[in-house]
């Protein structure tokens, strides 16, 4: 919904700003005051093209700004049209393109006049509409197509993958079980390359530290004999000089420390074994790997990660091949099914359809188009598709006698706000969270205007709206009435409330809006609407 809408320097609207209630909320003021400029606004956030010719004389540019809501999520829109120059637009602060202003605003918005895209003339949004009038078991058939046109396409999807490459998927098939079946076998283990290049080098290098173990255990032993020397020195000065004595501990300590030394050399020395079956076990165990990293990455790590990955291409290979085999009866079960459930989707949207004529052309009857007809035509598609099996388009005639046609062809200005009106309180669908009515009154008096301002804010209670108007019958029954009104060459907007909305909705009436007659006439269809 539109919580926020500010219009600067945009024609006569010098600075307005309006803040909608989530029901109804109405715009009113003379005729030349400046009120489908506030609308002007709108639609430049919406994406329409920038007119530089409508900018004002208050400064440089014309400038709009929104704020949307929906659902959780606040979008902020900024529009700027400068006097010379190409616009700008911006969503949440970054810059966008008039067609992303479209996308992303223009979903939740849609004004109802004469000159605008009425989503009553577009096949998609029409059948939107007849979708959210479903009854239960027309919701159930709507989720059946839904699951089966998924399972089509996925099918679909698989026997394009085959294709005439199935020759192609067993040949990638052989090399992948090959290459899973090859690092499988291996049995690797994470590092497991250090530890064998570390046992490889000691076996290569066996002599030498043999070699090495007897010289150290030789020259500890030498050692050993000074350090039995040196320990009788320093025992003796301590028996001598008492203060001497922790250097004899010391010596003690060195002296063990070294006998340990030595000890630990010859253990070492006597289990040093040359064996020539393990040496040959590791050599080929290492030439094992060297030749994986070879074909399939450069690190122990590569090769392992590339094992999962063949097992996981392996499973989906042989999945896609086992489905080969059957996928067209499978298909054609597929396709049995999405036209079973298109056949009960469509009548059960001529039967909502049939509801919509009946809702629709009551609400007309009562908005003063008696005499119109509605119908809403179903008709199949060449091919089923995304949404079902059907185009809906709406066809409508002013009089029974007349042959009804496109709303597009046939329907006024005043004739398709009021059919808009209808068909939306037909289905009770929120299809966008904003409906805003230009001029909705065109050609509407008296009963029917009373009736106009009730369904307006029938309407309003499912989705916001917001309606200019010259109508006091519509503006009484609003929840937030706004006027915009002009001194000179500039306008502005207000909100009204009390004494001041009484006197507006008396202007209207009468043209004397203190005048103590209209005041009382304006008060008594506030208390009709039930806003007084």
């Amino acid at each position: 919904m539109l919580t926020h809408l500010r219009v600067s320097n945009l024609g006569v609207l010098a600075d307005a700003s309006i803040e909608p209630a989530s029901g109804l909320t109405v715009v009113t003021g003379e005729t030349g005051a400046g009120k489908t400029l506030l609308l002007g606004g709108l639609r430049l956030l919406l994406g329409d093209k920038a007119d530089a010719s409508a900018v004002g004389p208050f400064g440089p540019a014309a400038q709009a700004d929104g704020l949307f809501v929906s659902g959780d999520e606040e979008l902020g829109v900024t529009r700027v049209v400068p006097a010379d120059g190409r616009s700008r637009a911006h969503v949440d602060g970054s810059i966008v393109s008039a067609t992303t202003l479209q996308e992303r605003a223009g979903a939740l918005v849609e004004i109802v006049g004469q000159h605008d895209q009425i989503s009553l003339r577009q096949t998609s949004r029409v059948l939107s509409l007849i979708d959210s009038a479903l009854d239960d078991e027309g919701r159930r058939h709507l989720d059946r197509y839904n699951a089966a046109w998924s399972r089509l396409q996925e099918l679909r999807k698989r026997q394009a993958d085959l294709g005439g490459n199935e020759m192609a998927l067993r040949q990638e098939l052989d090399l992948v079980r090959f290459q899973a079946t090859e690092i499988d076998a291996a049995s690797l283990q994470a590092e497991e390359d250090r530890s064998l290049e570390g046992e490889a080098a000691r076996h290569e290098n066996i002599s030498e530290i043999t070699e090495l173990l007897a010289e150290t255990a030789g020259l500890g032993e030498k050692m050993g004999e000074d350090a039995g020397e040196l320990v009788s020195r320093v025992r003796k000065l301590a028996g001598i000089d008492t203060e001497q004595r922790h250097l004899a501990e010391q010596a003690e300590g060195l002296a063990a420390n070294l006998y340990e030394l030595v000890t630990e050399v010859r253990r070492s020395a006597d289990h040093v074994e040359v064996d020539p079956e393990r040496a040959e076990i590791v050599e080929q165990r290492l030439n094992l790997i060297g030749a994986l990293k070879r074909k399939y990455g450069p690190a122990l790590a590569d090769v392992i990660s590339f094992g999962e990955r063949a097992q996981k291409r392996l499973a989906e290979l042989e999945e896609t091949l086992r489905a080969a085999g059957h996928i067209e009866s499978d298909l054609q079960e597929a396709q049995e099914g999405l036209e079973q459930a298109g056949d009960a989707l469509t009548t059960s949207r001529r039967d909502a359809a049939g509801r919509i004529v009946v809702e629709g052309e009551r609400h007309l009857a009562h908005l003063g188009l008696e005499k119109a007809s509605l119908i809403v035509d179903v008709q199949p598609l060449a091919e089923p598709g995304a949404r079902g099996v059907d185009q809906v388009q709406i066809l409508f005639s002013s009089d029974r006698h007349l042959e009804p046609g496109p709303i597009s062809s046939v329907a006024s200005g005043g004739e398709l706000s009021r059919l808009v009106l209808a068909v939306r309180l037909a289905t009770r669908s929120p299809a966008t969270e904003t409906l805003v009515f230009d001029e909705v009154d065109a050609g509407v008096g008296g009963a029917t205007a009373l009736a106009m301002g009730r369904k307006l804010a029938a309407l309003a209670e499912t989705s916001q709206v917001l309606c200019v108007t010259h109508l006091p019958q519509v503006a009484a029954f609003a929840e937030i009435h706004y006027v915009v009104t002009r001194d000179g060459d500039q306008a502005r907007a207000r909100r009204v409330t009390g004494e001041d909305r009484l006197q507006e909705i008396s202007r209207m009436l009468a043209g004397l809006p203190e005048s103590q007659a209209g005041q009382e006439a304006a008060a008594e269809l506030l208390a009709a609407a039930g806003t007084g």
